[in-house]
C-alpha cells in the first residue's frame, strides 16, 4: 500500500530526460529580465544554436488565455470577484501544465535551448511569499504541473521594489500585479532571495540595477559554462549511439 500511494504523489515524479537546455529568467515587476531573455536569446542564435522564447504564464495556445484572465487589471471589479490566491495558483498550474507538456518538454527533447520568462519559482515567490499560501503543497503541486521539470539554471534579477515598480508603473503595459501594495511586493522580493539561497547553484542572482550593457555581458559570462556542458552531454550521447 506505501508504495502503490506513493507511486501517485507529486513528489514521487521522476524528472524528464531531455537533450537540450532550460534557462529560466524570474525577478520581481520591472526587474528587467524579459529584455535580457530577449538579448540572450538573440545572443544565442547567433551562435548558431536552436533557442524557443517562451513565457510565464503562457507561451501555447490555452496558457496564453489563461494569462490573459490572470494578469487583466481588475481594479474595478475587486470588491466583487477578485482572484483569490488560491485561484491565482490554480490559474497558474493549469498554465504551465499545457506550457511544459505542449511546448518546453517536445523543444527539449529536440535539442533546443529554451529560454522561459518566469516557470515555477515565480510561483513559490508571488503565490507562496507573496499570498501565504502553504509552501510544501505548492512545492508540491508546482513539481506535479511541471511533470518534474526543473531548470539548468535560473537567472534571478534583483533590485529594490521602488525602482522596479517605478519602472513598471510608468510604462504602458501595466498588469493586476503592478496595482499590488509595495508590501506584498517586499514578500515577493525576499521570497526570491530565499529561493536563490536555498538553490545556489542553480539560481544566480543578477544585480538588476546596473546598465543593460554591463548585465548583458555578465549572462554570457554565466552561460558560456552551460552550453559546454550541454554539448558535451551531446556528442557523448551521439558517440554511444
Amino acid at each position: 500500500m506505501a508504495n502503490r500511494r506513493s507511486q501517485g504523489t507529486p513528489s514521487a515524479l521522476k524528472r524528464p530526460r531531455r537533450k537540450g537546455l532550460f534557462i529560466t529568467f524570474e525577478g520581481i515587476e520591472g526587474s528587467g529580465k524579459s529584455t535580457q531573455a530577449q538579448a540572450i536569446a538573440h545572443y544565442l542564435r547567433d551562435q548558431g544554436f536552436e533557442v524557443v522564447e517562451t513565457r510565464e504564464p503562457g507561451g501555447t495556445p490555452v496558457a496564453e488565455r489563461i494569462r490573459e484572465v490572470f494578469l487583466r487589471p481588475t481594479r474595478k471589479r475587486r470588491s466583487t470577484d477578485p482572484l483569490v490566491p488560491e485561484c491565482e495558483a490554480a490559474l497558474i498550474l493549469a498554465a504551465r501544465s499545457q506550457h511544459v507538456a505542449n511546448l518546453i518538454l517536445p523543444a527539449l527533447e529536440h535539442g533546443a535551448v529554451v529560454i522561459c520568462d518566469r516557470f515555477s519559482d515565480s510561483t513559490l515567490a508571488y503565490q507562496g511569499y507573496g499570498r501565504g499560501l502553504p509552501l510544501p503543497e505548492l512545492r508540491s503541486l508546482t513539481r506535479w504541473a511541471a511533470k518534474g521539470l526543473t531548470p539548468n539554471a535560473t537567472f534571478l534579477f534583483d533590485l529594490p521594489v521602488s525602482q522596479g515598480l517605478r519602472r513598471r508603473l510608468n510604462g504602458t503595459d501595466v498588469n493586476r500585479l503592478d496595482h499590488e501594495t509595495a508590501a506584498f511586493h517586499q514578500r515577493v522580493r525576499k521570497g526570491f532571495l530565499t529561493l536563490a539561497q536555498q538553490a545556489p547553484r542553480r539560481i544566480h542572482t543578477i544585480n538588476a540595477g546596473r546598465s543593460a550593457q554591463a548585465i548583458a555581458r555578465h549572462l554570457r559570462t554565466l552561460i558560456a559554462p552551460l552550453l559546454e556542458q550541454g554539448l558535451k552531454k551531446r556528442l557523448l550521447t551521439i558517440t554511444r549511439s
